[in-house]
């Protein structure tokens, strides 16, 4: 019997809730050397869900029932298993487990709410380990706490499924080698590993808002998994950090005007033309809230900087109408601190916002040379935009060609070819 489309629909959405649970929670139990056995039961339990459910036998809670039927196969696979090498029961969290006697209850008080969130977070500094490249890093994070499969992996990445099983292959052959401890880090590493976790988040986030590698621009599942995961982080004493706040803060400001981006034909719409009636203003009040809770500690991050210029943003009633003075205060003390390439380009938007073509033509004079830049679609479309403004239009022609060459997508080739057809 084929499952309809509203088990397959459920069974579905369970296990994006669900499968990052399930699966930190279990990497406990069995050890991180030992994460391939984790997401096995998870996934066993997910495929007796769906034959369980096929006919219609839906529990009342099935979260609840997941839970019960991955805990039945954790026990079952530590009773075949007592006695053998894979296995370290030698530590204080696991040592109950190898006797019969306390097997049962400590699985059950391991299963408790409370201590299941505490594992996701553990799983996020398990995912990004310094050993681990930064690739591999979001990968193992997707698919251990996101629920992502290796298709849908390989497609966020432009990459094959094959390269993301190798990915997967050589973190787990990592952990397997080091016995990664399954724990918080200590107050001494907290911060810098904690650090990080949210590039990693934030990563995570930058490929949902503005995909690179997706023929959606938009991708809200890594948007909505991006900001729980940050969101996990923020709740938790262990993690009780500035820049946490700063970047939910960050990307609450941004999430809020998803919805304006893209018209209903799928085409950009750029921010002067947004409309903004769309934001999400409880969203926007969400991360001025997080924004005011970001301001303890004696450090500025970029993340504080990166959500000031988010809301200034949000808070204007027109583009027309927007602080751009302040911004561009903002990204000069970004360029200063925080120096990057990017930076360095919206400095130049703001520069060209607040004085005017000329001076921003000089500015981005400063920086042409920089490689990053040099194969960078809107580093020549800003400065075919600067030479609009400036009423050379050979110039903003030559740019803006060059900026459609280079272009990554058809839909922003789509949006530099009306500024030609403007120049």
């Amino acid at each position: 019997m084929e499952l309809s489309a509203d088990i397959r629909s459920l069974a579905d959405r369970l296990f994006r809730q669900e499968s990052g649970r399930l699966v930190a929670l279990l990497t406990r139990i069995f050890g991180t050397e030992n994460l391939q056995t984790a997401e096995d039961v998870v996934q066993q339990t997910f495929l007796q869900a769906l034959d369980h459910w096929r006919s219609g036998n839906i529990p009342d809670n099935p979260s609840g029932w997941l839970f019960q039927v991955a805990r039945n196969k954790a026990i079952d696979v530590l009773r075949k298993n007592r006695h053998s090498n894979q296995y370290d029961f030698s530590d204080d969290g696991r040592v109950l487990l190898k006797s019969e006697y306390t097997l049962e209850v400590t699985i059950d008080n391991l299963f408790k709410e409370e201590l299941v969130r505490d594992d996701q977070l553990r799983m996020m500094f398990v995912c990004c380990q310094p050993g681990i490249s930064q690739e591999n890093q979001m990968t193992l994070i997707l698919k251990t706490l996101c629920g992502f499969s290796a298709q849908e992996i390989a497609k966020a990445f432009l990459t094959s499924e094959d390269t993301i099983y190798k990915r997967l292959y050589r973190t787990r052959e990592f952990f397997r080698q080091h016995k990664v401890p399954f724990t918080i880090p200590s107050a001494d590493e907290l911060k810098s590993r904690t650090r990080t976790v949210l590039s990693a988040i934030y990563l995570l986030f930058n490929e949902g808002y503005y995909s690179t590698t997706s023929e959606q621009l938009i991708r809200f599942d890594l948007i909505f998994e991006a900001m729980t995961l940050c969101r996990l982080l923020t709740e938790s004493q262990h993690t009780y950090l500035p820049e946490v706040f700063a970047l939910m803060a960050q990307m609450c400001f941004h999430a809020a005007r998803s919805e304006s981006r893209l018209s209903k034909e799928g085409e950009i719409i750029l921010l002067p033309d947004q409309n903004r009636s769309l934001w999400d203003r409880s969203l926007i009040a969400s991360g001025y809230d997080y924004m005011i809770r970001a301001s303890f500690g004696n450090a500025i991050t970029s993340y504080h900087i990166e959500a000031a210029i988010a809301y200034e943003h949000c808070k204007a009633p027109s583009y027309s109408e927007t602080n751009w003075k302040l911004i561009l205060d903002y990204y000069s003390w970004i360029c200063i601190y925080y120096p990057s390439p990017i930076a360095e380009l919206n400095r130049v938007v703001a520069v060209l916002q607040v004085e005017g073509p000329n001076p921003a033509l000089e500015e981005i004079e400063k920086i042409k040379s920089n490689k990053q830049l040099e194969s960078y679609y809107l580093f020549y479309s800003i400065l075919g935009e600067i030479y609009q403004k400036l009423q050379n239009r050979s110039q903003a022609v030559k740019c803006l060609e060059k900026a459609i060459g280079l272009a990554p997508s058809e839909l922003e080739k789509k949006v530099l070819r009306k500024k030609l057809d403007q120049a």
